[in-house]
């Protein structure tokens, strides 16, 4: 296993799960999909593991997919490659996650946020799911969830668009829980998580799974429905012409479709 996905178990039953690839600021690859599953799903089967505590670095969250990465190993036409089973594990999990955002949370970077259940965010934090804009679709849930949280409107605002939003908004349309006083959100997060760790774990689960035990499955179904046409549209011309203008900088040119 590579250092890209760092473990560290906490005092009071907490465990930290971060990515370690700050150079790139954070951009996941299918290695580093796989790893995170792999240790969600350990830690959620501990039984000294009450809370996890999801972080970047102080500098930044995650950049979202790794665009070489991307085109060079594209996830197949399979809801269970490394990306979306990850998504699917993810929100399957019963122990409490917190996560803790500071600088960019770009497209994936964002829409894991919605399968934890506590988000503290950086005054500076900057959020977006540019999914149309790389000739894509959403992801992650998020055509079910953003809606159902925030309302058709904002939820089209920032999946049709794809701008770039700040902690304020994210705030205002329930993306995060609260933005943190420090400029790393990391203290929040564990103070959080620290709180839930004291509280009965099997309660604590047990108010986690009713929770949402009425939309598990249609969370799922939707990440798979998503998945396929994701994958389908990544193998677009549209999509060709987004992924490589971003690789070469430039704007993608979509006059011809």
């Amino acid at each position: 296993m590579s250092n890209l996905i760092q473990v560290q178990d906490l005092n009071e039953h907490i465990r930290l799960i971060s990515f370690n690839r700050p150079k790139a600021k954070n951009a996941l690859t299918t290695e580093m999909y796989a790893e995170l599953e792999q240790q969600l799903r350990q830690a959620d089967a501990a039984d000294n593991v009450r809370a996890i505590v999801l972080y970047g670095n102080a500098e930044c969250f995650s950049a979202g997919n790794d665009i070489s990465d991307f085109l060079e190993s594209p996830p197949q036409q399979d809801e269970n490659s490394a990306v979306f089973s990850f998504l699917r594990a993810f929100n399957k999990l019963q122990t409490p996650v917190v996560a803790a955002v500071n600088g960019v949370a770009i497209g994936i970077g964002t829409t894991m946020l919605l399968h934890c259940d506590l988000v503290y965010a950086s005054r500076s934090a900057i959020f977006s799911t540019p999914f149309v804009n790389l000739g894509c679709t959403p992801e992650g849930g998020s055509s079910l969830l953003f809606g159902e949280s925030m309302g058709h409107r904002q939820a089209a605002e920032l999946l049709l668009l794809g701008d770039k939003f700040g902690a304020e908004k994210a705030e205002r349309v329930g993306l995060i829980t609260a933005i943190s006083s420090s400029d790393d959100a990391f203290d929040d997060a564990l103070a959080a998580a620290k709180a839930i760790a004291l509280k009965a774990p099997g309660a604590m689960q047990d108010a986690k799974r009713i929770m949402k035990s009425h939309k598990l499955e249609q969370i799922d179904q939707t990440i798979v429905t998503e998945a396929r046409l994701f994958c389908a549209r990544l193998n677009s011309p549209e999509a060709h012409e987004a992924l490589n203008a971003f690789k070469e900088k430039r704007k993608p040119d979509f006059s011809g479709f």
